[in-house]
């Protein structure tokens, strides 16, 4: 018995961690809750089919597009949009029987529900519930002798959608804390699993390899579930973060996960010393991991810092890390200064015992961050939590996940069924951009690209297939949805092929084995509406491939599924994705080179203002939040990884590129986990904690050296806005202070300053690097 709940309760770790504070699971749970509610609502009042379609519509449109952080601003925008949605279902009926102005009509509504994201979220939610309903009044062929029904159905949905929001599933703050927490102790225990199975096999074993690359997922899973838990704080995120200082809060969580991936290199650069490992990036080429024999006296200690490790991983495991006197225990005793603790091994794996001590002793302050005192701080545990995704989100995704988790959670919810939130993600982003100079701001380009693909898709739609023409504008308008250049549409454009496409199979498959039995068919088709909305923030194809189950279940209720019917559904597809395109090329294009350009300088400059506090400091100069310049600079590093995606994919044809395009991301990636160890050093050191006094840290030698680096940074700049740029310099004052503390005595104080003289060794160094990358020359300085 005591073996099944262990089986259990790791089943349930795994999905904590897999869905950080469950918050997927409640969003697609809601949506399929208001649905039903709505549609039992109208079944009981004898609604016709157009009016049950209308509500079920309906009612994903209001579940999911609302994406205000507060309650009452859900509220106040979903009581907005009864008037709207009624207006625009008038419009549609009346417009119904005459398709060309419908179809205008259709078209400007889209534009207007694009161009009105400036205006915020509220605006643009109301500006999907536009677009959605004049769609749904077509799509069921409303008439006007119909509109007290769906008025009725409309009232219903919002009320459904309420009931459920505010009641059924009312958010709890202090709940959905705890299971972020909980996720986030998971996952941090899933890369020490992996780290114990890297100790275990050693430099010589035969799957060393696979055991890396699985440690180097895990990191990532890391960051990208803490980056989809920052993204869903309670009361907005970074915005309620004001009450929590560096070292508290938001900064405990994160030098837990800077703790845990500085553990993870010192382990691999002692298994394999020859190889050049400074950072767990997946863009960077991959080491030949032959390894050498490990000494004798290292061998036994190998077998010691294992079992701390299970300690470690142990203690995680059950929920409390606290100073007993076991391997856990040791770690601590290290990080707080004894050296005693230390075995007599190299001084490479002394180092791997230290960092494992200061990883305890991070998860310790992240427990006592969230379990202090009063309410107040045991509420910001979580906030503390998403930091994390701030600082340390450069860590790359892979695959289709790394799109989708960077984007808000509410604006990826969302599917071919209306509720789609267009532009929540886009706002904030849109503003930046469109005040960088750009003669036509973002939101005006993407309602007028949107705009006219969906014209195109209306006119080929309407040619192709008469009845299902609506299938076109929706992909065209789908994906659109998080995507900034014509790469990068075209590789959403093509995963919502493949989804379709595989749709189409499992949706007659599923036909073939339930055959005529209405009841499978509904429970497939709400399934396939769960799986939908679940799905949509891992994987844009598997959330296409639910949305054409659902439609083939949808068919199946209604006896007129046919694979003709399905092979429509591939084409007018294919047809949204060619119209997209061809409008992304023709009107205000942007090409993925330009866009990446911008992101490049933009990312160069959050890390010039990381860089300058560090600059600040080495000068002696007053201390302040050095975190916050380190989650600008991972946010920037967010974006730019998406936009790279076209460039980065293993079938881009363009080989030259992609390698160029690897490269410069694998050296933005290094030189952001450094910056992050410069700043997390710093602010250790200024706390006046474990690794010694800030006095220190100042050295007015080193402070020029981090304005040099500034320099080279500002000349890349220029070489990427195509500006000029002189030569990158070459300088030795960080070398030369770093071998000068290699040879002084190892105290507390020394190890902090040679830890972050390596950190910024190491920016220097990727710096220099990106700058060769670019074509540029690098000179000695004078």
């Amino acid at each position: 018995m005591q073996e099944l709940w262990r089986k259990a309760a790791g089943v349930r770790d795994r999905f904590l961690a897999s869905d950080p504070g469950l918050i997927r699971l409640l969003s697609a749970i809601g949506t399929v809750c208001a649905v039903l509610t709505a549609l039992g609502v109208l079944a009981a009042l004898h609604a016709p089919v157009p009016v049950l379609v209308t509500g079920a519509l309906t009612a994903m449109a209001s579940t999911v597009a609302v994406t205000e952080p507060r309650p009452r601003d859900q509220a106040l925008t979903l009581a907005a949009g009864v008037p709207v949605t009624l207006a625009i279902t008038a419009l549609g009926s009346a417009l119904a029987p005459y398709r060309v102005v419908a179809d205008v009509v259709f078209v400007l509504l889209i534009f207007a529900a694009l161009h009105v994201r400036r205006l915020g979220p509220r605006a643009t939610t109301l500006g999907v519930f536009a677009f959605q309903l004049f769609f749904v009044t077509q799509f069921v062929q409303a008439r006007v002798a119909q509109l007290p029904q769906l008025f009725l159905a409309v009232t219903v949905a919002f009320g459904s959608s309420a009931l459920v929001r505010f009641a059924v599933l009312r958010s709890n703050e202090e709940r959905t804390s705890a299971r972020l927490h909980r996720a986030f102790r998971v996952r941090l225990a899933y890369v020490l699993d992996a780290l114990i199975e890297v100790t275990d096999g050693g430099p010589r074993a035969p799957r060393a390899a696979r055991a890396v690359d699985g440690l180097r997922r895990r990191v990532v899973r890391l960051h990208t579930a803490a980056s989809m838990v920052q993204d869903r704080q309670p009361g907005g995120g970074a915005s309620g973060l004001s009450a929590v200082t560096p070292l508290h809060g938001r900064g405990r969580a994160a030098e837990a996960v800077t703790a845990v991936e500085r553990l993870a290199i010192t382990v691999l650069r002692f298994v394999w010393p020859e190889t050049d490992i400074d950072t767990l990036t997946r863009h960077r080429s991959a080491p030949r991991l032959v390894g050498p024999v490990v000494q004798t006296r290292d061998a036994a200690a190998l077998t010691a810092l294992t079992a701390e490790l299970r300690a470690l991983r142990g203690a995680l495991g059950s929920g409390r890390m606290l100073p007993v006197g076991d391997g856990a225990g040791q770690c601590l005793s290290r990080d707080c200064g004894d050296e005693e603790c230390l075995p007599d091994v190299s001084p490479a794996l002394q180092d791997v015992f230290r960092t494992a001590g200061e990883f305890a002793c991070a998860v310790c302050d992240l427990d006592a961050a969230a379990d202090e005192g009063d309410a107040d701080v045991a509420g910001n545990a979580a906030t503390a939590v998403g930091s994390t995704a701030a600082v340390v989100g450069s860590t790359p995704g892979s695959g289709e996940q790394s799109r989708e988790e960077h984007l808000p959670g509410d604006a990826v919810r969302a599917a071919d069924a209306p509720g789609r939130n267009a532009g929540a993600p886009d706002v904030e982003a849109d503003s930046r951009r469109g005040e960088a100079g750009a003669r036509v701001r973002p939101t005006t380009r993407t309602a007028l690209q949107v705009a006219t693909g969906s014209a195109l898709a209306v006119v080929g739609g309407e040619l192709l297939s008469p009845q299902r023409w609506y299938w076109a504008v929706f992909t065209s308008w789908v994906v659109y949805i998080g995507t900034a250049s014509t790469g990068d549409l075209l590789v959403r454009g093509f995963r919502r092929l493949v989804g379709t496409v595989a749709g189409v199979f499992a949706g007659l498959a599923l036909a073939a084995l339930i055959g005529d039995d209405p009841r499978w068919a509904f429970a497939l088709a709400i399934l396939s509406v769960f799986g939908m909305y679940y799905t949509t923030a891992v994987s844009y194809t598997l959330m296409s491939l639910f949305v054409t189950t659902m439609i083939g279940m949808l068919y199946t209720l209604l006896h007129t599924l046919t694979p003709a019917v399905l092979v429509v559904r591939i084409e007018e597809t294919a047809l949204g994705v060619g119209s997209g395109l061809v409008a992304a090329a023709l009107v205000l294009p942007v090409g993925t080179r330009q866009r990446t350009d911008e992101l490049l300088r933009e990312v160069l400059e959050r890390l010039r203002e990381a860089l300058a506090e560090s600059s600040v400091r080495w000068g002696g100069g007053p201390g302040k939040d050095l975190f916050g310049p380190s989650r600008a600079l991972g946010s920037a590093l967010d974006s730019l990884r998406v936009s790279m995606q076209p460039l980065i994919i293993p079938v881009s044809p363009l080989r030259s590129r992609r390698r160029t395009a690897i490269a410069v991301l694998g050296l933005l990636e290094t030189a952001a986990f450094h910056a992050r160890g410069v700043a997390d050093g710093m602010a250790r050191a200024r706390a006046g904690g474990r690794l010694g006094a800030e006095a220190d840290l100042v050295d007015e030698t080193l402070a020029e050296e981090v304005r040099r680096i500034d320099r080279n940074l500002a000349s890349l700049i220029g070489r990427v806005a195509g500006t000029g740029g002189t030569a990158l310099e070459r300088g030795c004052g960080i070398a030369a202070r770093l071998a000068a503390v290699g040879t002084a005595a190892g105290d507390g104080s020394v190890r902090a300053k040679r830890r972050v003289l390596r950190h910024l060794h190491r920016v220097d160094m990727s710096v220099q690097e990106l700058g060769q990358t670019l074509g540029m020359p690098v000179r000695d300085g004078a």
